[in-house]
């Protein structure tokens, strides 16, 4: 399916769904979908409707929500948009990672095609955003990452960041604020479960990072 002959609407719809499974195996439903979009039930429910009439979502009544084949391959669409153009956004107009995903919302839905082509070859055919997340191909295959929540981790161990969630600007900027970026080495040294912290190396300096912002960061092992 060309994705442009779907209203800006279903296409915030399928890439939201897509989105909540990519790193999360909980499944999605109506009031999850609702609360991700702010949108009320009843909206909710005749959107998702109409997807699945079109045959781009399955939904059973009370059921999980789920992308259809097509559903996934137009998702994943506005998926490889997205990500082109934050990385756009920081490589040529120095946006910071922080506020590239409201900017990269807006212009998804108006490039074409051709232009979406055009910017990934400029681009050098990038194979991950500025937040770490793959970039969908053209054939809309999806890079595997191999990286791991850092809050997930245990032992102490020296990691390489490969991922930081831009769901929250906030806890992005404030990332920042601590050396945390893409491919920089940081260091478990104790995880403190009783404090619901964890000591970590930054760049040579010792600090805690908050178990809500160690789910924002996943690492992969320095070796």
């Amino acid at each position: 399916m060309i994705v442009t002959a779907l209203s800006t609407a279903h296409q915030d719809y399928l890439k939201t769904v897509w989105a909540m499974t990519e790193w999360d195996a909980e499944p999605v439903t109506s009031k999850a979908l609702g609360a991700k979009l702010g949108q009320p039930p009843s909206t909710v429910s005749e959107t998702v409707r109409r997807l699945t009439e079109r045959g781009l979502l399955r939904h059973a009544p009370y059921g999980t929500i789920e992308l259809s084949e097509a559903g996934r391959a137009a998702a994943v669409q506005m998926v490889r948009r997205h990500r082109l153009l934050e990385t756009f956004l920081v490589d040529y107009l120095d946006y910071a990672w922080d506020e590239v995903h409201d900017e990269a919302e807006i212009l998804e839905h108006a490039v074409s095609d051709a232009f979406v082509e055009r910017l990934d070859d400029r681009l050098g055919r990038p194979v991950r955003d500025p937040h770490g997340d793959p970039i969908p191909s053209r054939d809309g295959s999806v890079p595997g990452l191999g990286a791991v929540r850092l809050s997930e981790r245990h032992d102490p161990a020296t990691f390489v960041v490969a991922r930081v969630s831009d769901a929250d600007p906030d806890l992005l900027r404030h990332l920042t604020g601590l050396g945390v970026v893409l491919d920089s080495p940081l260091v478990l040294v104790e995880r403190r479960d009783f404090a619901g912290t964890l000591a970590v190396e930054i760049g040579g300096i010792a600090t805690e990072l908050g178990l809500r912002a160690a789910e924002a960061i996943w690492v992969l092992p320095a070796d």
